[in-house]
């Protein structure tokens, strides 16, 4: 008698849920970066700045990663956050723990969850 061959659906089938996982979690991230991106511009408007006024402030030689940022595409560099909250006019804890929120929702979960539900 010969063994049966395995079953290759068990496998192809974790595979399909691991990769819309994947996917949602892709689709989270973006999400989340367009967010991001809106609360920039609306900062930005706020304090009466163009992009190109903006990345003069910031020292970028391109005003477009300003766009890219406004359109859901990229990060502010960690090493940056006070740069910008200053030439946006916002308090630094407030302009990190707002940006923390739409790029690492875990770890600001984490650490603001509790305080978020109690307010």
């Amino acid at each position: 008698m010969s063994a049966a061959a395995p079953d290759p659906a068990p496998t192809a089938g974790r595979a399909a849920a691991n990769m819309t996982k994947t996917e949602q979690n892709q689709s989270d991230t973006q999400e989340l970066r367009l967010e991001a991106g809106a609360w920039l511009r609306a900062l930005r408007e706020a304090a009466g700045l163009s992009q190109r006024s903006l990345a003069g402030m910031l020292g970028l030689d391109y005003y477009t990663f300003i766009s890219q940022l406004e359109n859901g595409r990229g990060r502010i560099p960690p090493a940056r956050y006070r740069d910008w909250a200053r030439a946006l006019g916002v308090d630094e804890k407030v302009f990190v723990r707002k940006l923390l929120s739409f790029y690492d929702p875990v770890s600001y979960e984490i650490l603001f969850g509790e305080e978020d539900r109690a307010a």
